[in-house]
């Protein structure tokens, strides 16, 4: 009868040279002050840090009270750290002169602290549809790793076992549908120009989705397209643009003759303050009478203008 093998379990060489105690130490949590200069940021930080009036505040308050929450760190090789939380507060303590800052060292793996970075994140007042996007797309595929793997112990793990999708999860633990997480997430296939668009309001979400779907050469001509229409594609448009990419019939004079097409948004406006005419119009007036009377003041002053140009070659 053939004996039963016993798996041999080798020691690391962390096992080898050094102590238990300082193997605990090492993976302990802890509070240090970490020179500025160490602290790395985040590799593909999706989150911008802008210094605009609310950085100068924060600085401001930093240069008085110093910085009152830690940041949170990781080691990243020696005398190094990477940042996982606190970019802006990095930012305004290197505004405010200061050389180091408290932190939190913290041992978490490659896809633990793509998850704490991202959480922390989304705790901002103000986020850019870009932000959202790509940190989603980056805890998500944080999520489905772990789910992946089976030498996890954290949360995520029971998550795996339960059967649940990590968009599933995603969804329930950010406070988001899952078709919207979609959503966000496909806008990391656009260009950046397109991207922009996003950003600034000038393109709505759902228009810009069904644009994420076509090539980059195609995006580039739909961005050609809607730089000479002063204008961007209506939802409808998109979802046209998007089918006639899917056939591989859509040239760049399809992408303008689809632009072409009017739309609301096609239409340039001009804007005057109200404050700026109200008193041209009686209390109350709606928008089409201030317009009617706009139009009807701007053709009689064409009128005296050419008067004026007659008598003045006669």
């Amino acid at each position: 009868m053939a004996r039963k093998k016993v798996p041999i379990t080798l020691p690391t060489v962390d096992d080898l040279f050094t102590s238990q105690g300082e193997r605990d130490d090492a993976s302990a949590e802890r509070i240090a002050d970490i020179p500025l200069s160490a602290i790395d940021s985040f590799p593909g930080h999706p989150f911008q840090v802008r210094d605009d009036d609310e950085m100068e505040r924060l600085a401001e308050s930093i240069a008085e009270n110093g910085v009152l929450v830690p940041l949170t760190v990781r080691a990243a090789g020696p005398e190094r750290y990477e940042l996982v939380s606190g970019h802006r507060r990095k930012r305004a303590a290197e505004l405010a002169g200061m050389e180091s800052v408290p932190c939190i060292v913290r041992a978490m793996s490659d896809d633990e602290a793509v998850i704490a970075m991202v959480d922390s994140n989304l705790q901002r007042e103000t986020i850019l549809p870009s932000e959202r996007a790509f940190a989603y797309s980056m805890r998500l595929e944080a999520m489905k790793r772990q789910g992946r793997r089976t030498d996890l112990t954290c949360a995520p793990l029971e998550h795996k076992l339960s059967g649940r999708r990590s968009r599933d999860i995603l969804a329930d633990e950010i406070g988001e549908s899952k078709e919207q997480i979609r959503r966000y997430i496909r806008l990391t296939f656009l260009i950046p120009d397109l991207l922009e668009f996003v950003d600034e309001g000038k393109m709505k979400l759902r228009p810009a989705v069904e644009v994420s779907y076509l090539s980059h050469d195609e995006q580039e001509h739909l961005l050609d397209a809607m730089g000479a229409q002063a204008a961007t594609p209506s939802h409808a448009q998109a979802i046209k643009l998007k089918r006639y990419s899917k056939e591989g019939s859509l040239t760049p004079a399809l992408i303008r003759s689809i632009m072409e097409e009017e739309k609301p948004n096609q239409i340039e406006r001009v804007r005057i303050p109200r404050k700026s005419i109200a008193r041209f119009f009686a209390p109350g007036a709606t928008e089409a009478e201030i317009e009617g009377r706009i139009v009807r003041a701007l053709e009689l002053l064409e009128q005296a203008e050419a008067r004026r140009v007659r008598q003045g070659g006669a």
